[in-house]
């Protein structure tokens, strides 16, 4: 059983975030998150693996879309998920009920059918209802500890983001594994037109 999401999208670029880091010179940064002024976005996608108590974040820069969504979920079966489950024959998502995974998007269950092609898995999906993502396990056993792992990091590019999120770890065994996904997300695509990067 995984949970998954995307978290907040961050800007690239000098903008100032929230926490307090210590450096041996004064950092200067725009105090005011202008898109127009950054060197774009970046969107992390989250799965928690319950039974393990770890992390992983996909890193993309495009769009946050039905299909990184799926690209993101058969990365880390690839890289992961199939080494500690050899024996795995159906996996379980934890999803909240909006966003690129949101239970009414057929663009979502059309890319969540060729994820299930593509590794040879029944997928199931439990979607949150509305208004109830603070019980996903994802919220409060991982994001939160990514959040404070950069606190106050400015991050100029998304390398930067990679190597902080990566200290994510607490003392009850929380690790944390980060990767970046270089695909181009299209938005606005029909669900017919789902295909995954393999």
């Amino acid at each position: 059983m995984i949970s998954i999401d995307t978290k907040k999208k961050e800007l690239i670029g000098n903008f100032s975030r929230e926490g307090h880091t210590d450096t041996q010179t004064p950092v200067d940064t725009l105090d005011h998150d202008f898109p127009g002024t950054g060197k774009g976005k970046l969107i992390p996608h989250g799965i928690y693996d319950l039974a393990r108590n770890e992390g992983h974040m996909n890193l993309n820069t495009s769009h946050d879309t039905s299909e990184f969504c799926c690209d993101s979920i058969a990365h880390w079966w690839k890289q992961q998920g199939c080494q500690h489950y050899p024996k795995a024959r159906q996996l379980l998502l934890l999803c909240d009920g909006g966003g690129s995974n949101a239970a009414n998007r057929h663009v979502f269950k059309e890319a969540l059918q060729a994820l299930a092609d593509l590794l040879g898995l029944e997928i199931r999906v439990a979607h949150y209802p509305p208004y109830c993502s603070k019980y996903n396990p994802i919220e409060h056993q991982l994001f939160p500890h990514i959040t404070r792992a950069c606190q106050g990091v400015v991050f100029h590019s998304v390398a930067i983001a990679k190597q902080f999120m990566e200290k994510t770890k607490t003392c009850k065994g929380l690790k944390g594994t980060v990767d970046i996904l270089t695909g181009v997300y299209v938005t606005g695509k029909s669900a017919q037109r789902i295909f995954l990067r393999r």
